[in-house]
């Protein structure tokens, strides 16, 4: 069976753990728990003629003080960068990881805009996301609350690395 690495990243706080407890598990918590190095998890998704196992990497979160090792992204087929929608900052800080992770890898991205279960308590402008969706191969609006896009967000990924 075909394994591919996904990286997921973003800053603290952002739901990058609690996405990945939703697509594997179906569940999710409120407790808060701040990862701290990696986390690998797996889950096998159908990529179309033949399934693949998703070697999910669960790296802690990246904030503007600490960076994150680009060690972790050795081997890594594609990644996701999660951002939060009640969150402004986690967009700019999502796009400025974008453009450090092309210093070490020309991995496909995908962009999660997590938390939109919640009413963004900022103007989160679309502007900016629109200006840079060209990085991006996919950005979905997911909840790791409610589940919302999780799946497809998932699949997306695993549909896209294993054409390559």
């Amino acid at each position: 069976m075909l394994q591919k690495k996904i990286c997921i990243l973003g800053s603290s706080g952002v739901g990058k753990t609690s996405l990945i407890k939703q697509f594997i598990e179906g569940i999710f918590s409120e407790k808060y728990l701040t990862s701290i190095g990696v986390k690998v998890d797996k889950k096998i998704v159908n990529a179309g003629f033949s399934p693949v196992q998703l070697l999910l990497w669960d790296i802690e979160g990246v904030d503007r003080y600490s960076g994150f090792n680009p060690r972790y992204l050795r081997g890594c087929s594609g990644l996701i960068i999660v951002a939060d929608i009640s969150r402004f900052n986690t967009l700019s800080e999502a796009i400025e990881l974008y453009n450090s992770t092309q210093e070490h890898t020309d991995s496909p991205v995908v962009l999660a805009v997590n938390k939109e279960d919640l009413n963004a308590s900022i103007n989160w402008n679309e502007a900016i996301l629109t200006e840079n969706q060209h990085c991006f191969a996919k950005i979905f609006k997911t909840s790791a609350k409610t589940g919302n896009g999780v799946q497809a967000m998932f699949e997306f990924i695993g549909k896209l690395v294993s054409q390559g």
